[in-house]
């Protein structure tokens, strides 16, 4: 069994799935309204600002994914209380942080990318941090230096081991001048969780500003942390000596929108996306209008459809924000397989975002990838060096396929061809979309999807 089979298989149990494959009945459209929670990307880093206080936090609007179990069960293993008694409502008492033995750190390697961020809040409560060999999805050279040498710069002594990374502060962290090579979203939220209690006062230029890096912001500065947000991506943190708990409510998750609202288009469906909001998904809304979407923004989510004419092909340039995110990208191209022309797809954050597409092709779709990306004189991003574009030609059928899930992202897309395309797919690691989908099958049946989950074992 290789990894990625072992993690999906973990993902699936932490959630209560009873299997890991699922068999998709598809040529139906997706109908009805679901409701979305907090964003993945932000209730995971909520969770561990909260031992950053030093009285309780609660978190509210906490979906039922399989990255929250990964984070409290990190926590838990640093002594942190976290009681869930109540749906969606995380209450996170850190007054008693201790330092985990390997063992239970390390039975958490390999299901998430989140320890990383644990060090700088480990680092001011108990002067030492051990972080195991890191996970998540394998889409790319997603390296770690932008936060080392971020904590290095804030005064943390990095040592490398064959199981993982330790670091101490033997002076504490003090501030410090840091600009990214790049607008990392990881690297900026490693400064933000490090540097709210270090010495002095810290300037991150080149910083990134997603939603849920101002939500992450917002939270902080409810605990008592000093930081201001500036022009041309610079924020300035003034260090604190304490910080107390929180109360907030997570930002909605406009990747799981977005990945419905592309569903709705892929089935020709209609579905209503409760919670979402609209600024936070503006750049999202005018391509879905530009390929063809329709969608009507509603007081209490916003709902998206096929209007029943020929889909329109369209350029794509995916980007930090406020440009098109690499995580609607995927998705996306789904739709775009039924637009009447060629799409491109240029994808400018990750090197290895369009592995997912060789499935679409054995499904009917004519998807070219150009390893290199693609040089042309209508681009607004500037090219990178590891890009990639994607020339989809359609409307081609989509037939069903055997299919095996590779990352977060690529699994929902293939999710949504499976019930696009007419026949039956069956679709294994379904396990590694409960890493960051609530309760994704509730929501598919909601829909009227129809599907079987294939028991362990059968």
């Amino acid at each position: 069994m290789n990894s990625l089979t072992k993690d999906s298989l973990k993902s699936a149990a932490r959630v209560g799935l009873a299997g890991d494959t699922l068999r998709i009945h598809g040529g139906k459209p997706l109908t009805g309204r679901i409701e979305v929670r907090g964003a993945k990307n932000l209730v995971t880093k909520a969770m561990v600002a909260a031992l950053l206080g030093d009285t309780p936090s609660t978190l509210k609007g906490v979906p039922e994914i399989s990255d929250v179990h990964v984070v409290k069960g990190l926590l838990e293993a640093h002594g942190v209380r976290v009681d869930a008694s109540e749906p969606g409502v995380l209450v996170l008492d850190p007054t008693n942080v201790v330092s985990a033995h390997f063992a239970e750190i390390n039975a958490h390697a390999g299901s998430s990318r989140i320890p990383i961020l644990l060090c700088g809040p480990l680092l001011h409560q108990l002067g030492e941090a051990f972080i195991p060999d890191l996970g998540g999805c394998k889409i790319g050279d997603r390296p770690i230096d932008f936060h080392l040498d971020a904590l290095r710069a804030l005064g943390a002594v990095v040592k490398k081991l064959p199981h993982g990374i330790h670091l101490t502060a033997p002076k504490g962290l003090t501030g410090a001048h840091i600009e990214l090579p790049f607008p990392s979203v990881g690297a900026t939220e490693q400064v933000l969780l490090s540097a709210v209690r270090a010495r002095g006062t810290t300037e991150l230029k080149n910083a990134a500003i997603e939603p849920e890096i101002m939500d992450l912001i917002a939270i902080l500065q409810k605990m008592g942390a000093i930081i201001s947000v500036e022009p041309n991506r610079v924020i300035v943190i003034e260090g604190v000596e304490k910080l107390r708990g929180y109360l907030h409510t997570a930002i909605f998750d406009r990747n799981e929108a977005a990945s419905w609202a592309a569903a709705a288009l892929a089935t020709r469906g209609d579905i209503t996306v409760g919670g979402a909001e609209q600024q936070e998904l503006m750049t999202f809304l005018n391509v879905y209008r530009k390929v063809g979407g329709e969608f009507d923004v509603l007081e209490d989510g916003i709902r998206f459809w096929h209007p029943g004419c020929p889909l329109t092909p369209v350029q794509i340039e995916t980007d930090v924000h406020p440009g098109f995110m690499t995580d609607w990208q995927q998705p996306m191209v789904v739709a775009l397989t039924q637009a009447d022309g060629v799409s491109v797809v240029h994808e400018t954050v990750y090197e290895n975002r369009f592995g997912f597409t060789d499935a679409l092709n054995e499904m009917g779709a004519d998807i070219v990838v150009h390893k290199d990306g693609i040089a042309s004189i209508t681009r607004r991003v500037p090219r990178r060096k590891l890009e990639q574009a994607a020339v989809v030609t359609g409307p081609t059928p989509l037939h069903g396929a055997d299919v095996r899930v590779p990352d977060l992202r690529g699994g929902f897309s293939h999710l949504i061809a499976a019930l696009a395309a007419d026949g039956t797919s069956t679709i294994s690691n379904v396990g590694i979309i409960a890493r960051g989908y609530e309760l994704f099958l509730d929501k598919l049946q909601q829909l009227g999807a129809e599907f079987e989950v294939v028991a362990a074992g059968a």
